[in-house]
């Protein structure tokens, strides 16, 4: 048997297990506050759960792979490159905490609405709708590259088993189901990350010092990306309603809190995890970190590392699945009742398992990336500036014109001026962010 068919039993068990008990211990929503604003009993979650959940809702299966591959890539320095988008929590935190004490609004698409009409929140609820399709496959592809290969029969049945299970308990307790099993999710990661390093550092060959050295603090080896996360950190929480839906459920103060913890917590997690990476490197690895990692260190580690994936793809997917819900009947009020949202999270479900079935790289170029929305830059950074309606769409189209600039590969090389991996995506977030605001400015300039 091979080394996949051994463990395929157990592999299959977790899934199944760990769904089912999330299932059982889920509380069961039965009015809007409970299954959409996670109120238990009239209660709203503690900063404890808000930033359990905050965290392991952006340590995602796609997530820590990533990070470990630039580790593999680029040493430590590309873990921490990574961890640059956690930024993204600190500034969410702050500026949502503005939006609710100084501004008085209650959600993202009230301040949208308020601000610039009906239109432009319809424009940014398609950009947000891509990123939650995109949730779906991207994180379900992962867990099905552990049971075989991309096409296989078992392959496609991991996914929609996973899928369908992880629908199973959201449905039960929308938001409510998402924050409860997020908590549970995060101490689970938290102990199987410590037990993973615990055999890396302990085995014979590993040098610690060699591990926390590792890599160049250079443009072209880690760098470029590291600014680049930092930059995209100011406009990329904002589409991402899985993160924005958290910053209204609590009072200010403890959603301000929970933000800034989130920020320190989660992006160390991702450069604890990066050091799988670093280790494959220095074993001489080649491949997808993590499962090379697995297969070097034995079955139970394999095991171990296919739980921290399914716990964080989980996390992930029942919070889409709730912030997709939300989406609709609240915030665009197409419904009001938790019946409408239960319906509205089997349509995301579907939909977002369908790329999954087709060849998903042709929906590479058309998903929302981070540069694509560099230009919701001013609009929430200057949230306080009453800029006319024009300065919205301008920004917007221009955030995506070069997100567009990037995937076409469009860009002139004269206007990047660091070199090695990353290089144009760092100087085309930079020159993007810079027209985004200028065009921002110019019509309220204009006015005044």
């Amino acid at each position: 048997m091979n080394f996949l068919t051994e463990t395929s039993t157990l592999q299959w068990l977790l899934i199944i297990a760990s769904s089912l008990v999330f299932f059982i211990l889920a509380p069961y929503a039965k009015d809007v506050e409970t299954f959409f604003k996670a109120q238990h009993r009239g209660k709203q979650p503690t900063m404890f759960m808000l930033t359990g959940s905050l965290i392991i809702s952006w340590i995602f299966a796609k997530s820590i792979t990533n990070a470990a591959n630039l580790g593999l890539e680029f040493g430590l320095v590309g873990g921490v490159a990574y961890a640059g988008y956690y930024l993204s929590f600190a500034v969410a935190g702050l500026i949502i905490y503005k939006l609710r004490t100084v501004g008085g609004f209650t959600s993202i698409h009230h301040f949208l609405t308020d601000r610039y009409g009906r239109k432009a929140v319809a424009l940014f609820s398609v950009l947000i709708s891509f990123r939650l399709f995109n949730e779906v496959w991207s994180n379900t592809m992962v867990i099905g590259s552990y049971f075989g290969d991309a096409g296989t029969t078992v392959y496609y049945a991991a996914i929609i088993v996973f899928t369908v299970l992880t629908l199973a308990y959201t449905l039960k307790g929308g938001l409510s189901s998402s924050i409860f099993t997020d908590v549970i999710q995060m101490v689970l990661f938290s102990v199987l990350l410590i037990i993973i390093l615990g055999v890396i550092f302990t085995e014979p060959a590993t040098s610690v010092g060699g591990l926390v050295t590792s890599g160049t603090w250079s443009m072209e080896l880690g760098l470029n990306l590291f600014f680049a996360a930092v930059l995209q950190s100011f406009s990329y929480p904002f589409h991402d309603p899985v993160l924005t839906d958290r910053g209204f459920i609590t009072s200010p103060k403890v959603m301000r809190k929970s933000f800034l913890w989130a920020a320190v917590l989660g992006g160390l997690c991702i450069v604890l995890f990066s050091i799988v990476g670093v280790y494959a490197q220095q074993a001489g690895l080649q491949g997808q970190a993590a499962v090379e990692v697995a297969k070097k260190l034995g079955v139970v580690l394999l095991l171990i590392i296919n739980f921290i994936m399914i716990t964080s793809a989980a996390s992930t997917l029942d919070s889409t699945f709730s912030s997709f819900s939300k989406m609709l009947t609240i915030d665009l009020k197409l419904g009001s009742t938790v019946a409408f949202g239960r319906v509205m999270m089997v349509i995301v479900a579907v939909l977002g398992t369908i790329p999954v079935f087709l060849n998903a790289e042709i929906l590479s170029a058309t998903t929302i990336s981070g540069t694509m929305v560099i230009g919701l830059t001013p609009v929430f950074v200057l949230w306080h500036l009453k800029a006319p309606r024009v300065s919205y769409y301008l920004s917007v189209i221009c955030g995506l014109i070069f997100g567009l600039l990037l995937v076409f590969e469009w860009f002139p090389a004269n206007l990047i001026f660091t070199t090695g991996k990353y290089a144009s995506l760092l100087w085309i977030n930079v020159f993007g962010i810079l027209c985004s605001f200028t065009v921002f400015l110019i019509p309220l300039w204009a006015k005044k």
